[in-house]
């Protein structure tokens, strides 16, 4: 299949969508117009792909709504987007919204109650619901109905209310946080891992096609390597070094103007961006390499705990550049290669956890 190339009036539409929202400078629209919008489009994730195109034929075929779907894995791998493509697949309608939106049973049964029959219901972060809308939400995946409780104390009343038959698409990012009766009524279960930078090579390709911009392969091979194994990233690299491009170059991406431009942008060849790279500076010219707490090492580069912790050490300890101890936080001697320092010596003629 040609990536690049549109078959049909809906992708031809997309494609004018597209032109008015980069043409407006929309960023949210354009991401959203570059969604692949059926299986066939999607790159990458192929067992995941197969094994749900397999579900939704079937249910196609029975004239049934396909099974309920839990989406699990790292933010911008295209949880959102295969729940897009389910409710097209299925020709069904979708509802979108998040679990720390429904704070409350009531919301829970408000979204329910208006769902039309066959519809897709998708729940974003759906870990982080509250626990009695979870409950409602056994019941409703169950059952297609949910019990709502009229007044209070002695005299309340639960009084059944029956829904449409509707599919569930669950996403999370912490599947490990899922009790075990929300996750057992999903009929499939997909894990979307991260991209090899040859699928995130066709993801630019197709992008680029779609955004009308020129790209050479190693332009885009040098695009892919600095995504972090993630579409979004890619997507969103892509419309930097097309601004670059435009600005300082004839307009074409090869590989010395991705390198430029990224090098503007502070992402080096690994993917590192400046947080990345703050927080390793701090590890390694601060403290040695550590071990340091988090807390420190957050106050170090000037940024919340939390935004360490969540946005910048996964990445780090997936390249292999940091580890977590019992004792804190510690550079390995990959670390220290990147960034073209040398380790300090072992004190006390022993070495550290890491031989350095």
């Amino acid at each position: 299949m040609n990536w690049d190339d549109e078959t049909d009036s809906g992708a031809a539409a997309a494609d004018e969508r597209l032109v008015g929202a980069d043409a407006g400078g929309d960023d949210q629209a354009v991401e959203a117009a570059l969604r692949p919008k059926d299986l066939g489009e999607f790159v990458g994730q192929e067992k995941v792909r197969q094994q749900l195109d397999l579900v939704l034929k079937a249910a196609r075929q029975r004239g049934a709504t396909a099974d309920h779907v839990l989406l699990s894995g790292a933010p911008g791998l295209g949880k959102t987007t295969l729940s897009m493509i389910i409710a097209a697949e299925m020709g069904a309608p979708i509802r979108i919204t998040s679990g720390p939106a429904i704070q409350h049973a009531g919301d829970l049964a408000a979204i329910l109650s208006s769902l039309q029959e066959g519809e897709v219901l998708f729940l974003d972060e759906i870990h982080r619901m509250s626990r009695p809308a979870e409950e409602m939400l056994y019941m409703a995946m169950e059952d297609f109905r949910v019990d709502v409780i009229v007044g209070k104390g002695p005299g309340a009343t639960a009084i059944p209310l029956e829904l449409p038959p509707f599919t569930l698409v669950g996403a999370t990012t912490r599947a490990g946080l899922l009790p075990p009766p929300l996750r057992d009524r999903f009929g499939f279960t997909g894990h979307m891992e991260f991209y090899a930078p040859e699928e995130l090579q066709r993801v630019v390709h197709r992008s680029a096609g779609l955004l009308d911009v020129e790209i050479d392969p190693a332009g885009a091979a040098e695009i892919a390597g600095r995504s972090r194994g993630t579409p979004r990233i890619a997507n969103r690299l892509l419309r930097r070094v097309r601004d670059y491009a435009q600005v300082k170059a004839d307009g074409v991406i090869t590989r010395e103007v991705a390198a430029s431009a990224l090098q503007v942008y502070e992402v080096d060849a690994r993917g590192l961006d400046r947080l990345d790279r703050a927080v390793l500076e701090a590890l390694l010219k601060l403290f040695g390499g550590g071990p340091v707490g988090l807390s420190t090492l957050a106050v170090a580069v000037g940024e919340e705990r939390e935004t360490v912790e969540e946005v910048a050490e996964p990445f780090l300890v997936r390249e292999g550049l940091l580890a977590r101890t019992p004792r804190g936080r510690v550079a390995t001697p990959a670390a220290w290669a990147h960034l073209g320092l040398t380790p300090p010596p072992a004190q006390g003629g022993q070495q550290g956890l890491f031989g350095v």
